[in-house]
């Protein structure tokens, strides 16, 4: 910086954090946040902290021989390095003292999926909110974004309440303290905004998803089409994908922007001791003998007019793999017949490249990859509260954290992807941005249960749509169109989804499927397919199921009854 001269934005508390950086002569003005007025780290698994001490105007901080420095970035925001040579880092809290204005809300993102509990509430210092908060004032109507930019080496969150703002940035590696050594680990870069004059809560928290992700990898055009797994449930075969192309075929726009027929669990090769789980396979390059011939299947479903794209789950080990290439075991990951690959291992890698390299000479334009979060941390996003993972577990390589990690597995299935697009299910958004094209960022929707749709899918679509085309295109995942859920419903869904800008994926029971639910798919499937606005939730800032919403420029009301 040539100048670094922080002015503050107003007198008010609301963003009294963010400041205006004068970076140059000819540069103009951009926002990063104070430096903090506390650093500590913690050196064990528990919440015990140890304070380091400032110099250099608090940019530099030490204890013993752990350095934690603060490096304004030209561009806005604040790079944070950790050096720790001898001593194991378990975490690194960045503190600040900040008033929150009265009746203000805040708003957290999720570590991977949402589960349907999404929403702004009043703030509390106890609560973690990962990756980013938004918070609205709605006296004075200002937004307040604080984040860090995508691709972090460190699982972040953030803490509000009680006069403080905390940022915790989790060093682990699995269960334990990384092991540094001699490298420093650019952990993280901090983030800030607020509103502009007459942007809405929604605009600025979209806005920011684009400052946190600089350079997103998105599809080339909308991504919509079919899948089987709402009415299949990994009970499928050639034939009934075949059956559910051609069902859907006649129904789909014409154009260049072909859809997708996604084959879901079910193809591959079996374990031993799990015959007939779709959902933990022995063998991601081999299919079963319902799936006689996987070249030739997405041939076929490519003459159908749709383009073929399949699921997998890529640390799922052979029954028969060495015990020295899996991860240990720990509580959600002790099951002998589910071991799981240790991704630091680099054979492993080459495995699961492998796998990828099968399906681009298969012939397949998308890969549905799931269960690599929960098979990683043996937890589900909404178990982790105090941890991420149980405490002791380590990789075989423990010198890098757990988010270079998860990191390092996702750049390389998208090396290994070609040009095919990926769909990450049960992965970190804040990760994949910017290697995956389309996230699937909330739980399972259902085509047997109307409340797990109405819970899950439009939550998700309310509080994640911030991110669509700003991390990559977000999924809310599929309308299962099936005889146990009335159409009615449905048909809500369908309309939300299809008007939403987002991705629109289709499970369709033949038995479920007459003339009113052709009409409506004809029309939705066509409007999925072309580019729209990304749509708004209007009354988000008090439900967790918003109702109102602005959709390809109009304001139209959904009953989720």
């Amino acid at each position: 910086m040539n100048r670094r001269n922080f002015l503050q934005f107003s007198g008010a508390a609301l963003g009294s954090l963010v400041t205006l950086a004068a970076v140059g002569p000819a540069a103009a003005p951009a926002e990063t946040v104070e430096l903090p007025t506390r650093v500590l780290v913690r050196l064990g698994p528990g919440p015990q902290a140890q304070a380091l001490v400032a110099a250099d105007g608090r940019r530099s901080w030490t204890y013993r021989d752990v350095t934690v420095r603060l490096v304004p970035q030209a561009g806005g925001g604040l790079a944070v390095a950790v050096q720790s040579p001898t001593l194991p880092l378990h975490a690194v809290e960045l503190h600040w003292r900040y008033a929150v204005p009265a009746g203000a809300t805040v708003l957290g993102d999720a570590w991977e999926r949402t589960y349907g509990d999404v929403h702004f509430q009043p703030p509390a210092l106890a609560r973690p909110l990962p990756w980013y908060l938004v918070q609205h004032d709605p006296r004075s109507g200002r937004t307040a974004c604080f984040g860090v930019r995508t691709g972090a080496r460190t699982f972040c969150h953030w803490q509000v309440g009680s006069g403080q703002l905390q940022l915790t940035l989790d060093t682990e590696s699995g269960g334990v303290g990384v092991r540094l050594g001699a490298r420093t680990l650019a952990a993280a870069t901090v983030l800030a905004t607020t509103s502009r004059p007459g942007e809405n809560a929604f605009a600025t928290a979209h806005r920011f998803c684009g400052l946190m992700s600089p350079a997103p990898r998105l599809p080339r055009q909308p991504v919509y089409g079919i899948n089987d797994w709402y009415f299949a449930y990994g009970n499928n075969s050639a034939d009934l994908i075949l059956q559910h192309t051609r069902l859907l075929a006649d129904l789909m726009p014409a154009g260049d922007n072909r859809p997708f027929s996604v084959i879901d669990a079910g193809w591959a090769a079996y374990a031993p001791a799990l015959p007939n789980d779709g959902s933990w396979n022995d063998d991601f390059s081999r299919p079963n003998a319902k799936f006689p011939d996987m070249s030739k299947l997405g041939a076929d479903i490519r003459q159908l007019g749709m383009r073929p794209g399949l699921w997998m789950r890529p640390l799922c080990a052979r029954h028969d793999a060495p015990a020295n290439r899996l991860l240990p075991r720990i509580a959600g990951r002790n099951d002998p017949r589910r071991p799981v690959l240790d991704p630091t291992i680099p054979e492993n890698l080459a495995g699961i490249q492998r796998n990828f390299a099968t399906y681009q000479a298969w012939g397949y334009d998308l890969v549905k990859h799931d269960f690599s979060t929960y098979d990683l941390l043996g937890r589900w996003g909404f178990d982790m509260k105090e941890r991420l993972t149980p405490a002791g577990w380590r990789f075989h390589d423990d010198t890098r954290t757990t988010a270079e990690i998860t990191l390092a597995l996702y750049q390389a299935m998208r090396d290994a992807a070609g040009p095919a697009y990926l769909i990450g299910c049960n992965t970190v958004g804040h990760l994949a941005a910017g290697l995956f094209e389309l996230s699937r960022t909330g739980d399972d929707t259902s085509g047997q249960e109307w409340d797990r749709t109405r819970k899950m899918g439009v939550n998700t679509l309310g509080f994640r749509l911030v991110q669509h085309n700003q991390f990559f295109a977000v999924d809310g995942d599929c309308v299962g169109i099936t005889p146990k859920v009335a159409w009615a419903q449905n048909a809500e869904w369908l309309r939300l989804l299809a008007g939403s800008g987002a991705p629109l994926f289709v499970s369709a029971q033949p038995e479920a499927i007459g003339a009113p639910q052709k009409a409506a798919l004809t029309a939705a499937l066509a409007q999925a397919a072309r580019p729209m606005p990304v749509g708004e939730p209007l009354d988000w800032l008090t439900t967790l199921c918003p109702t109102r919403w602005r959709l390809d420029g109009q304001t139209t009301t959904f009953d989720w009854s």
